[in-house]
């Protein structure tokens, strides 16, 4: 069993703040979350023809998760405001398990990690094909959102 680490963002009497990081050094982080959506093959079929009347499912799914990770410190209150130098969202079609996996790269040069920004972009981007195919599906269920990988900072690197 894994020894129990404190928690970061409790101060001594329990209370919530911010982290500081100013005695930290700057360093390369990058961070990469993965999701899920389940949907009906059907839904599949019509976001991989490009039929959505809304238009390009995967586009708008991709900058809402864009848009999401520069945004993260302004939807998680604790998380800090960063220069974000890289954000990618990927979505892949996985018609074997009627799955749209969607997976965010975020990278920065920093004192602080990236997985927050990762994770919101990837929760984002679900919430996003959900919302364009609600209509046609109401049976898809978004799921399975984790970190993958992390790495820069004290901690090192991180896989699953």
């Amino acid at each position: 069993m894994s020894e129990t680490k404190a928690l970061t963002h409790l101060d001594r009497e329990g209370k919530a703040r911010m982290v500081d990081v100013s005695d930290k050094d700057i360093s390369e982080r990058i961070a990469i979350a993965q999701g899920l959506i389940s949907m009906s093959a059907e839904t599949l079929d019509l976001i991989r023809q490009g039929g959505h009347k809304k238009g390009d499912v995967f586009t708008v799914a991709k900058i809402a998760g864009i848009q999401a990770a520069k945004k993260c410190a302004d939807l998680i209150p604790l998380c800090h405001p960063l220069a974000l130098n890289l954000i990618n969202v990927d979505l892949e079609i996985d018609k074997n398990n009627r799955d749209v996996v969607i997976t965010a790269t975020c990278k920065l040069n920093g004192k602080t990690g990236v997985e927050m920004e990762a994770l919101t972009a990837v929760s984002v981007a679900a919430l996003t094909v959900y919302d364009m195919c609600k209509a046609a599906d109401k049976t898809m269920v978004i799921g399975n959102i984790h970190l993958l990988k992390k790495s820069g900072g004290r901690s090192g690197e991180w896989n699953a």
